[in-house]
């Protein structure tokens, strides 16, 4: 059960047909909904298994200007270009 002082976890409708393959049909949906759902298509009597799951939550993407200020793996210190075989002070 969800702690009452929480914002509800969003819920997707799965379905796996008979060959194994799985299929997202809703989204975003709260756990009743989502349940009533699957439910809804059960009954419809589809060999078909259909389940309801929380949906992961979704990672914050970085904000633009990190992004871009974000040295390539390998570059030596940073603000400074990587320096390959033919640069490197000896």
């Amino acid at each position: 059960m969800e702690h009452p002082d929480r914002t509800p976890r969003a819920h997707r409708v799965m379905r796996q047909d008979d060959n194994g393959n799985r299929f997202l049909l809703a989204r975003g949906l709260t756990r009743p909904a989502a349940e009533a759902l699957a439910a809804e298509f059960e009954a419809r009597g589809h060999k078909q298994l259909y389940w309801v799951e929380p949906e992961e939550p979704e990672a914050p993407e970085p904000p633009e200007e990190l992004e871009a200020s974000r040295e390539p793996e390998g570059s030596g210190e940073p603000g400074r270009p990587a320096q390959s075989e033919g640069n490197r002070a000896q």
